[in-house]
């Protein structure tokens, strides 16, 4: 009995599963070389709606991190440190860079509001103060939060 024969897209259907950054490497060189017809798009597909996934997650991650210290700062002056203020210039900067596309901050403008109920929640538990302490709804805009950068 013979092996069944190995075409180009099941073969890099196989270096998907083994090895992604060597699949990526390879695709790109066909992209680059225009070998669309040797191209694994299912995987391909699959592959970019989940950098977006990522790249969306990440962006609310940095919104709910950045505003939990901006409620701590605000609401706790006696602990103010340094260190706490240089996490909040990082957290502003990698939020920023991440916002240069404009898909990212339309996303971050649509989930600035669930990302502060998140960050209201984390804050009072980490302050010890009542979650009525902060305010109802988010005091700050997607620009303010990256502005002072």
């Amino acid at each position: 009995m013979s092996a069944t024969p190995t075409t180009p897209a099941t073969a890099l259907a196989d270096l998907y599963e083994a090895d992604e950054t060597a699949w990526l490497e390879a695709m790109s060189e066909l992209a680059a070389c225009r070998r669309v017809g040797e191209m694994d798009f299912p995987h391909l597909s699959e592959y970019l709606s989940d950098m977006a996934k990522r790249d969306r997650r990440e962006v609310k991650s940095r919104l709910v991190v950045l505003l939990i210290h901006m409620l701590k700062w605000e609401h706790q002056p006696d602990k103010r440190t340094g260190s706490w203020q240089a996490t909040l210039l990082l957290q502003r900067r990698e939020l920023a860079d991440l916002l240069d596309s404009r898909t990212l901050r339309n996303h971050a403008d649509a989930t600035l509001a669930d990302a502060y109920q998140n960050a209201r929640r984390v804050a009072a538990v980490e302050t010890g103060l009542p979650a009525q302490t902060f305010p109802e709804a988010c005091p700050f805009t997607v620009e303010q939060l990256v502005g002072d950068r």
